[in-house]
């Protein structure tokens, strides 16, 4: 090879920069005032506002954030907390509509006050709201139930003594298309039913995690829109629920299934997702697995965990029940991850509770102890029992022990 070939090939050596020039470089600041904006919006308002010591050309910028974000448990004491509050809020440039406000106080204490944070949110044509706090409804203004504005609100109230929340009977939030709800109790009507949701006409998601409804009567979720609903449970919450959703397309449940279910007008429901447990001490486990998997008539993807197989283990004689569903099931997908202790210490019990001798209880003890007792993540029949009505679906093992490849 020529000379000239190996000249070609050898790179010229790269400009040497010195450290002090990188380190000197300032190019965040040499962004748009829209893209800093947009990336502080990220961050919470507390660090937000640390920011205007940068230099002349951040002093101002936090006033014209979309997003607030409060957390109490930023800050070690709490009339530093309620002082930053005061001050962002008389700080702020006024003229800047408030796309979002997420605020979470994890004390019972009134301050800083809800009303003026949220009426000055509202305002503002606030969209999106995210409250987190212990007290009362009484805190909220009235005005938050009247927003049209409003497109998305996740709303937690964290009662004294453990009571629930009354859900506001009144409503006029027509531009919402996602609620989250935490802690609340429905009330019913002459019918003995609770319809809370029929007057969102733009509802699309909907999200109720540790809810029921007074008298552990019927709450009917009734919506021509709803695509996605999501339940959270992990308390003695006995009620029936009714699904008036003729478009609903998801379902995911987490927690005890102690709710019946049954569905008027689910026929559009393709994607379920269950992740069930049994509660500690329970006298009787939670057997509404079943029932629902029999209003699941048209789904195509079944998502379930090891618990919720053991869960279903317990339903008596079950692999002798003929399910009249699942006949358009295409995936089931079982997520494994090693069952804890306290949840195989619950289910022992439950099997005690069931067992048909002493004979039958002493083996179930010595195999718990010697950790056997469940013997196995999977137990025996239950996936082929899901597939009875689908033998060509196609069954996804997912271990979720394993770290996911970075």
């Amino acid at each position: 090879m020529s000379n000239s070939a190996y000249e070609i090939m050898i790179p010229p050596p790269a400009k040497k920069v010195k450290l002090n020039e990188i380190e000197n470089e300032d190019r965040l600041s040499d962004l748009p005032d829209c893209i800093i904006l947009h990336i502080l919006s990220f961050i919470k308002t507390k660090q937000a506002v640390q920011t205007c010591v940068l230099s002349s050309r951040w002093k101002d910028l936090w006033k014209l954030i979309p997003v607030l974000i409060f957390y109490s448990s930023d800050f070690g004491a709490y009339k530093k907390f309620t002082r930053l509050v005061s001050k962002v809020l008389s700080l702020r440039d006024s003229s800047i509509s408030l796309h979002a406000l997420d605020f979470k106080r994890s004390n019972d204490r009134f301050e800083p006050n809800l009303k003026r944070i949220v009426n000055y949110a509202i305002s503002h044509n606030v969209q999106r709201l995210r409250l987190y706090f212990n007290g009362d409804i009484a805190q909220i203004p009235p005005t938050l139930f009247s927003c049209h504005t409003l497109t998305y609100l996740k709303l937690f109230i964290y009662p004294d003594q453990g009571h629930k929340t009354p859900f506001p009977k009144s409503l006029d939030l027509p531009a919402l298309t996602c609620l989250k709800l935490g802690h609340f109790e429905f009330c019913v009507g002459d019918d003995d039913r609770a319809e809370p949701f029929s007057k969102f006409n733009r509802l699309n998601s909907l999200s109720i995690s540790s809810c029921t409804v007074r008298g552990g009567k019927t709450l009917c979720i009734s919506s021509a829109t709803l695509v996605n609903l999501t339940m959270y449970n992990y308390r003695y919450n006995f009620y029936k629920i009714e699904l008036c959703t003729p478009n609903l397309c998801t379902f995911v449940f987490t927690g005890a299934p102690y709710q019946r279910l049954f569905g008027s007008n689910v026929s559009s429901l393709k994607h379920v997702v269950i992740d069930a447990v049994v509660i500690p001490y329970d006298s009787e486990p939670p057997l509404f697995l079943i029932s629902w998997l029999q209003e699941f008539a048209n789904i195509k993807s079944l998502t379930v965990t090891a618990t919720t197989l053991q869960v279903l283990s317990l339903f008596p004689d079950l692999l002798k029940i003929k399910l009249p569903s699942l006949n358009n099931l295409k995936s089931l997908k079982v997520k494994m991850e090693e069952i804890s202790y306290g949840f195989r210490l619950t289910l022992r019990d439950a099997k005690l509770r069931k067992a048909k001798s002493q004979k039958e209880a002493a083996w179930i003890r010595k195999a718990f102890k010697a950790g056997l007792e469940p013997s196995s993540l999977i137990p025996d029949g239950v996936v082929d029992f899901l597939l009875q009505n689908s033998r060509s679906a196609e069954v996804d093992f997912v271990d979720r022990s394993k770290k996911p490849l970075e």
